[in-house]
């Protein structure tokens, strides 16, 4: 029998809150680098939790969501292709396990794709000796998502959590954020009707030109009045400019609107979101979690 001690298993966590996009705009450029979005969000303190965990082994790469073997994660697959090319690294001699968890819906707006490329990036460069910096680590998880054609901004917005204002796009190295300063306990209260693909609204060039014509115009008027009443009174502007609300999400967002401080569709994601100082709500199987001011980070 072999001796155990003799080989290297090293582990990391991480946790990546979730975000949700009031609005945006899509700043297009053909380096990957500088494409993104500007506008603004929400972190939330529900997101997804990534455990890495690396060994000597011969070249095995196992992925898994809540449990569950997930041969068809593509973010994840295409962050370690990233990692890999990016620091010309030979992982035949490991085998790599990358355990996420969230309870958290896919494809619904939450940001789960870039808590996905996040969770890798902070923790598989580490665990094979490459040091990196936070803004570099985020650039990874950055470039995935923009390959994968699954986000524009959320990246950088669950590295720093908080109701985040996205004033340059681009990677977290070239990027520049500012907050909306929260101040007590807001509840965010969602309901998810199903899941939307990004790529096929953020790709499509005429969602492209509804969501930059709203998009640019409202990013001035929440620096004008920065506070989070004003970021949901946006977001409803927005979605609706967009023409992105179907029949059924605008009946829970009216009643949401009666209920709380103000509702919106998570961009992007069949999801109603809002913002309320209570948790307490009529609509059925919600969601209901906090802003999270944190960001990301690594747990024991």
């Amino acid at each position: 029998m072999k001796n155990i001690n003799k080989y290297m298993i090293k582990k990391l966590r991480v946790f990546v809150p979730a975000h949700i996009t009031g609005f945006f705009e899509i700043i297009q450029n053909e380096n990957p680098i500088f494409k993104g979005s500007k506008g603004a969000g929400i972190a939330l303190d529900e997101g997804v939790e990534t455990e890495t965990i690396v060994e000597d082994g011969s070249g095995n790469l196992k992925i898994t969501l809540n449990g569950k073997e997930d041969l068809l994660n593509t973010i994840s697959l295409r962050c370690v292709d990233i990692i890999k090319n990016r620091f010309n690294l030979n992982l035949d001699e490991y085998d790599i396990t990358i355990n996420h968890n969230t309870v958290l819906p896919i494809s619904a707006g939450f940001g789960t794709s870039a808590g996905f490329a996040l969770g890798i990036s902070f923790t598989l460069p580490q665990l094979l000796n490459k040091d990196i910096t936070f803004n570099e680590a985020g650039e990874i998880a950055h470039l995935t998502e923009i390959a994968e054609s699954s986000g524009l901004g959320d990246v950088i917005s669950e590295m720093h959590g908080g109701c985040v204002v996205r004033l340059k796009e681009g990677s977290p190295v070239y990027a520049k954020v500012d907050k909306i300063l929260i101040t007590k306990p807001i509840y965010v209260i969602t309901k998810t009707l199903g899941s939307l693909n990004t790529g096929d609204i953020i790709e499509n060039p005429l969602y492209q030109k509804r969501i930059n014509q709203s998009g640019n115009k409202l990013l001035n008027q929440l620096l004008n009045n920065p506070n989070h009443e004003n970021f949901i009174r946006l977001s409803r502007k927005f979605s609706t400019d967009a023409e992105l609300i179907s029949d059924e999400l605008l009946e829970i967002l009216e009643i949401m609107d009666e209920e709380t401080i103000g509702s919106s569709m998570a961009m992007l994601g069949n999801t109603a979101f809002s913002l309320s100082y209570s948790p307490d709500i009529s609509v059925e199987d919600c969601i209901i979690t906090k802003i999270n001011t944190s960001g990301i980070k690594y747990k024991k």
